[in-house]
């Protein structure tokens, strides 16, 4: 049985965020599996010279990406390991968890948009086989 994988936002789940009108800060809950060896394959020009985990892929895309949410207003709340559910399948399984709080949907939208920001997008693609983006709010 083919699994699906999950690595960016659909136009459709894109649009029904946006139309419920959040207003205020959100947090986004990221739970991340990466792959073994990173796949640079759809952007040469960011690999590195020898192969790496997409581990070591996630934490360049990190470092690359942390000034520019600071520069938005945005904070990585947590960060860790992830381990087995306790309440839920036990087949799924993530390397990683987040918690990336934005000031509003709109901050988010406009710092995934920026162009030095995307620059760098690469090294999360090349890292991740699958993910979920959970986004949270208090309204």
């Amino acid at each position: 049985m083919e699994t699906k994988s999950y690595l960016e936002v659909t136009q459709e789940a894109g649009a029904a965020f946006f139309s419920k009108g959040i207003t205020g800060p959100i947090v986004m809950l990221n739970l991340l599996r990466f792959k073994q060896i990173a796949d640079y394959a759809d952007y040469p020009d960011l690999a590195p010279a020898e192969p790496i985990s997409g581990r070591a892929a996630y934490d360049i895309y990190m470092a690359h990406t942390l000034p520019f949410l600071k520069e938005s207003g945005g904070e990585v709340l947590f960060s860790g390991n992830a381990h087995n559910f306790l309440i839920g399948p036990q087949a799924e399984k993530w390397d990683y968890a987040l918690l990336v709080r934005h000031q509003s949907p709109q901050v988010f939208m406009a710092f995934a948009q920026k162009s030095d920001y995307q620059a760098g997008i690469g090294h999360r693609s090349a890292a991740i086989e699958d993910s979920r983006l959970l986004p949270i709010s208090e309204s």
